[in-house]
């Protein structure tokens, strides 16, 4: 059972996005701020016109960690989790598969995909370019 993000107005537009093998980034409609995670509210002009923009989905490390305990249900550790810099200037955290935990360093190129949990639920995870 994998561990569940909470969904709510903010950040349905996203969580539907992965569904459809996009990443989306909030962009404020009234001055084009890029904003992650999503809020209600732009943080550079206070409006509430939100949209967004589908990401290139490729990104840098930033910075990491590898998770080796406590255990984390439908998991196998270590898990790699790393801050990515998104080419479009805005950072997320997420999984990066298919790496050992020496095989990933701040500058790693990665590529984001998609893990579909169940109808409801699909994760952004990262791999190396």
């Amino acid at each position: 059972m994998a561990i569940r993000p909470m969904v709510n107005r903010d950040s349905q537009f996203f969580w539907d996005g992965t569904r459809e093998g996009e990443l989306r980034i909030q962009k404020c409609n009234a001055c084009g701020a890029r904003r992650f995670p999503p809020g209600p509210a732009c943080q550079s002009c206070e409006a509430y016109d939100r949209g967004y923009d589908v990401a290139s989905g490729e990104g840098t490390v930033f910075s990491y960690v590898v998770h080796r305990h406590p255990p984390v249900p439908g998991k196998e550790l270590p898990i790699v989790i790393a801050l990515v810099d998104l080419d479009e200037g805005v950072r997320m955290v997420g999984e990066v598969a298919g790496v050992a935990d020496d095989e990933i360093e701040i500058g790693t190129r990665l590529r984001v995909e998609f893990n579909t949990i169940d109808d409801e639920l699909t994760l952004p995870i990262w791999r190396k370019l």
